[in-house]
């Protein structure tokens, strides 16, 4: 089940990772400028990357399914 978990959560993974990378790039002092720094990370995401995420979900389903003959639980 964990390869099934990990290939459904990359698509969450990616993107968290981005957003993570980017709120991390420099230390934050206070709980006011980590969350201005996770707000202005979301808001800069890239909606095509966003959109490629969502398009290969399918995908990965689908493989998922084929893996486990068929079942999906």
């Amino acid at each position: 089940m964990a390869g099934v978990i990990s290939r459904l959560e990359s698509i969450q993974l990616s993107i968290w990772s981005i957003l993570e990378a980017q709120v991390n790039a420099e230390a934050h002092n206070s709980i006011k400028s980590l969350k201005q720094a996770i707000t202005e990370a979301f808001e800069n995401l890239d909606q095509g990357m966003i959109n490629r995420a969502i398009d290969d979900w399918p995908r990965r389903l689908d493989s998922v399914i084929a893996s486990n003959d068929g079942n999906f639980e």
